[in-house]
């Protein structure tokens, strides 16, 4: 299998290549060349393995260039009963007759993105290994929260890598801040950057395209790389989990064999819901998309209008890992949507690189509203929606799985659509603790992390997720801040380069 960019300005690839580098060079973002298809008995078979196989089955149609045996070895270090101690590695809850959350978040951080970042890590070094590379690889990552904490877990003291985290200061929770900068590792860098995630983002973007910045490192022994939803390694592992729970209700005989289902994903970078696509590509029955957005509904207004403008006020909430405007794999979506149409993606992208704005054609649009619907939640209506799923289900949501389940209740209404839903749950409530309280009635202002820890335990009646217990007496050893202006001077200081840019 080889990789191809969204933009047609680059050599097809291995997938050991695409993992490797990122990013495109030239701009834009790696791509399958082909997407492979399973059958519909191949999907119920499923139903009889453990997540590890279904992940096998899964990453071998896109990894060609890794042998069975490393990708077997990857993924049983990835998903082994240390990092992931529940039954199943993503257990479906029912939360109603016909909706059912896939609890994304037993891993080493409490979020969804240790499904992949977990097994990114080992498919990175062993990239490295196959390229026979003598340059360390610097890993840049921008985080709205959830990222940062996961490649950090996952890529610490990993020899030949550095992993360097950019996050909001301020812009994310007191428990995500406290995961990310008391981690421990002897490659382990966190900056808070004064602005928001788009700032990061945008930045580590820039740096990533600089041919000076490039040459400056590959002359002191470095290379780039990405851990963020931008560098395919991390957006495979996340297919799988759409097909291991859709089997999980096949064997739940929830599902017959063939049954479409509906698929709601809470996403502020489009990764999530993008991996569900790629499922639904190739050949997982889906009916419907629902893509939910918390208040800052650039996603929500796109698949409605077909007008792509972030030409407005960015919103810090409740739902951090969300506050995010410009979404990077969207551009993946529009490549595939438009049957590869890399033109208009040029188009369309340059127009948001000047403008800040960019209109699709009717067309692609029609074929966006075949199969997309898009929704969001405020503040109000994400609080009452913890409260009334505690108080009717007696289930604990974190602020962004209910943003999603908020989403999903404004359209069963409208549309009356009883078809059976999957729902992507994307963190622990624990994680968010302060804002669960509020939901809740409680009054947490004032309380440290720790109080509030056990102030849910105490409520909810579940048991602190274990990457959070004892986080509020860790002392910060990151205490890093810069300007997001300048955050090439911070990686330069960090990889002791002596040079200003």
């Amino acid at each position: 299998m080889k990789y191809i960019s969204t933009r047609g300005n680059f050599r097809a690839v291995e997938a050991a290549e695409a993992i490797r580098t990122g990013m495109v060079p030239t701009g834009g973002l790696f791509v399958p060349e082909e997407i492979p298809v399973l059958s519909l008995t191949g999907i119920r078979e499923m139903a009889d393995k453990k997540y590890q196989e279904v992940a096998l089955q899964v990453l071998e149609k896109f990894l060609t260039d890794y042998s069975r045996e490393e990708l077997i070895d990857s993924i049983q270090a990835a998903y082994d009963s240390r990092k992931f101690p529940v039954e199943d590695v993503v257990p479906v809850v029912g939360l109603t007759e016909n909706l059912y959350l896939m609890e994304l978040w037993h891993g080493p951080t409490a979020a969804f993105k240790d499904m992949a970042l977990q097994l990114m890590p080992r498919l990175m070094m062993r990239a490295i290994k196959k390229a026979e590379l003598r340059k360390d690889i610097v890993i840049l990552v921008a985080t709205s929260g959830d990222t940062g904490s996961a490649a950090l877990e996952g890529f610490k003291n990993l020899e030949g890598v550095k992993i360097i985290v950019f996050y909001p200061a301020e812009g994310v929770s007191k428990i995500q801040e406290l995961q990310m900068t008391t981690i421990d590792g002897d490659n382990t860098y966190v900056v808070g950057v004064k602005g928001n995630f788009d700032d990061c983002q945008s930045a580590v973007k820039a740096i990533f395209a600089d041919q000076d910045v490039k040459d400056l490192l590959a002359a002191n022994g470095f290379q780039f790389s990405s851990a963020n939803s931008i560098n395919w390694g991390r957006l495979v592992p996340q297919i799988v989990y759409y097909f291991s729970s859709y089997a999980n209700l096949l064997k739940k005989d929830v599902l017959t064999e063939g049954e479409k289902i509906n698929i709601v994903v809470p996403t502020g970078n489009f990764g999530n819901i993008l991996a569900a696509y790629y499922a639904y590509k190739m050949g997982l029955p889906v009916n419907r998309f629902i893509c939910a957005s918390n208040d800052n509904n650039v996603l929500a207004d796109f698949l409605s209008t077909g007008t792509y403008d972030i030409r407005r006020d960015f919103k810090r909430t409740i739902s951090p890992s969300m506050d995010i405007l410009i979404s990077s794999n969207l551009e993946r979506f529009l490549f595939e949507i438009t049957g590869r149409d890399a033109d208009k993606i040029n188009k369309w992208y340059q127009e948001l690189k000047e403008e800040g704005v960019f209109e699709i054609d009717a067309r692609t649009l029609a074929d966006i509203h075949a199969i997309f619907t898009g929704g969001f939640a405020t503040e109000e209506e994400t609080l009452k929606t913890i409260r009334e799923s505690f108080d009717k289900y007696q289930y604990t949501l974190d602020p962004h799985t209910a943003v999603a389940v908020n989403v999903y209740e404004k359209y069963r209404e409208e549309s009356n659509d009883d078809t059976v839903t999957l729902l992507a749950s994307t963190a622990s409530p624990f994680k968010f603790a302060e804002t669960v309280l509020q939901a809740l009635g409680q009054i947490s202002a004032g309380k440290n992390g720790e109080e509030s820890l056990q102030e849910l335990k105490k409520i909810s009646g579940q048991e602190i997720h274990p990457a959070l217990r004892d986080l509020g007496d860790k002392e910060p050893v990151h205490k890093r801040v810069a300007s997001h202006d300048r955050l090439a001077d911070e990686i330069l200081d960090i990889l002791q380069i002596r040079y200003t840019l």
